[in-house]
């Protein structure tokens, strides 16, 4: 080959080269509109009042990562997000509450997502757990629910179906998933969180499982995680600074096995390094 030839060839692989290399993610510039979606470890019921003309029973806490992010970054923020709900009802309308999807529009610049546990009953199996432990059960006790591959399966293909929505409906929008954080603590005993240890083994694989669903999602479908997972693992309950609550929660401080006040401001601090690192 020629050293013409050469360095055309050579020319041509730098331009394909440069054309294919991905661009940088933006960081969120102040006034863009910021949308919030997911369930109750992101809308942070008791973590402060309640977000005055929201739902009650949606518990969206003044002071949850969603409204300390758009602090920090003067967006302009709309929570979507609500107590209880599922993949369903990110997708579609949950009785009165409309489906959370509907808050994204052309103009979002930003959505973060915090989903699919309640799906496979991961909080409630760890109430239940604790429950089976009581010598005089809450009325308020449920039995442990088996989870099946049926529901694990339609749990990851809602969560695709939730990212290719916003895609479209908000082309120019970065996506991040915030996975759920670390309320299992390390030790087989805690008192705060007081189980049998074979539950406490089949919620970490639940757990492991669910992180691992929310980054195959992301990886796939193009949107970005925040492993906060794994990022508050030393911070679950009975850990020296909890970020989360075990079976009880003082006031004004979050709900039972649920991010504290602590726990949001981790995720929101952890988020906003994430966006500037990217």
């Amino acid at each position: 080959m020629g050293q013409v030839m050469r360095k055309a060839l050579l020319v041509t692989l730098v331009l394909v080269s440069s054309t294919s290399v991905v661009a940088k993610p933006a960081v969120p510039a102040a006034g863009g509109r910021y949308v919030a979606l997911g369930s109750s470890f992101a809308a942070g019921p008791g973590v402060g009042p309640n977000t005055p003309g929201t739902p009650a029973r949606c518990g969206r806490g003044t002071l949850n990562y969603p409204n300390l992010l758009a602090k920090e970054f003067g967006l302009d923020l709309v929570d979507a997000t609500c107590s209880g709900a599922t993949t369903h009802h990110v997708l579609g309308a949950w009785n009165e509450v409309p489906p959370q999807i509907d808050s994204v529009d052309a103009r979002a610049k930003l959505v973060t997502i915090t989903i699919g546990g309640n799906d496979i009953a991961f909080v409630g199996n760890i109430f239940a757990a604790a429950c089976e432990q009581m010598a005089k059960p809450d009325p308020r006790c449920q039995k442990w629910r088996e989870v099946s591959e049926a529901e694990w399966e339609g749990d990851e293909d809602r969560m695709r179906r939730i990212v290719r929505t916003v895609r479209e409906r908000a082309p120019e929008a970065r996506i991040v998933f915030v996975d759920y954080i670390s309320v299992l603590p390390l030790a087989k005993d805690c008192s705060a969180l007081p189980i049998a240890a074979e539950r406490l083994e089949l919620s970490r694989v639940a757990a492991k499982r669910l992180a691992k669903i929310t980054a195959r999602v992301a990886k796939t479908e193009g949107a970005e995680v925040l492993k906060f997972s794994r990022l508050s693992r030393d911070h679950a309950p009975c850990s020296a600074v909890p970020w989360s609550n075990g079976m009880t929660a003082p006031e004004g401080d979050g709900i039972p096995i649920h991010p504290n006040r602590i726990g949001h401001v981790a995720a929101a601090k952890a988020l906003g390094e994430f966006l500037r690192r990217k």
